[in-house]
C-alpha cells in the first residue's frame, strides 16, 4: 500500500511539473472581475495612441501599404517567421526592419517584438506586477533578475506613467483576444 501511495505520488506529481511546461492551446480571455469596464476601455486607447500595434502586430499588405493582421492582433513576431539574411556590414550603421516591423536586427543582433495577447504564450499568466516592471523597468517577461528588453522597445519612455495608466493597459491586453504564438528567443550578433 506505502509502495502504491509513493508510486501515486510520483506521479502527480511529475505530471503537475511537465504540465507546467506546456502551454493551453485555446486558453479564453479572461479579465479579473478586479478591472472595470472603464479600466479596460482607456487601456484600449493608451494601446493604440502608443503605438503598440506598430511592432506588436503583425501586418498585411494592403492598397495602403501594410496595416495590422487583426486576426493576429498583438501577438508579436510570428513563430513561423524566418529571419532572412541579414548583411552584417550594414549593421555597423543600421538598424533594419523586417517587412512586418516585428523583428529588429542592429548591434545587439535580433530582437522580436513579444506577444502582449492574453494567451499563456503572451501575458496570459503575468501579474499585473509583472507587465508594469517590463513597461517601466525594461526586463524581460517582468522579472527583474531576467535579460533587459532589447531595441526597439523604448520602455525608457514610460519610465514615469502614471500606474493607474499602466494598470489600464494591461486590464486591457488581458481582456484581447487570446493568440497562442510562441515568439522566437532573440539571436545575439556572434550567431547572426
Amino acid at each position: 500500500m506505502k509502495k502504491s501511495m509513493l508510486i501515486l505520488s510520483i506521479l502527480v506529481f511529475s505530471c503537475s511539473v511537465i504540465s507546467s511546461f506546456t502551454y493551453p492551446q485555446n486558453e479564453t480571455s479572461k479579465v479579473s472581475n478586479k478591472y472595470t469596464p472603464q479600466q479596460v476601455e482607456k487601456g484600449k486607447y493608451l494601446v493604440e495612441i502608443m503605438g503598440c500595434r506598430d511592432c506588436h502586430s503583425p501586418k498585411v499588405m494592403t492598397a495602403q501599404g501594410p496595416a495590422s493582421d487583426m486576426s493576429k492582433d498583438l501577438s508579436g513576431h510570428p513563430a513561423s517567421m524566418p529571419v532572412g539574411k541579414i548583411n552584417k556590414e550594414s549593421l555597423k550603421e543600421w538598424v533594419l526592419f523586417n517587412m512586418m516591423n516585428t523583428a529588429a536586427v542592429g548591434p545587439w543582433g535580433v530582437s522580436f517584438s513579444a506577444n502582449l495577447t492574453s494567451d499563456a504564450t503572451g501575458i496570459g499568466t503575468w501579474s499585473e506586477e509583472q507587465f508594469i516592471i517590463a513597461l517601466t523597468e525594461g526586463k524581460s517577461k517582468g522579472i527583474r533578475s531576467a535579460r533587459p528588453l532589447l531595441p526597439p522597445m523604448p520602455w525608457q519612455n514610460y519610465v514615469n506613467i502614471k500606474k493607474e495608466d499602466a494598470v489600464a493597459m494591461f486590464a486591457y491586453l488581458k481582456s484581447t483576444k487570446p493568440v497562442n504564438n510562441v515568439v522566437p528567443q532573440p539571436i545575439s550578433p556572434d550567431k547572426l
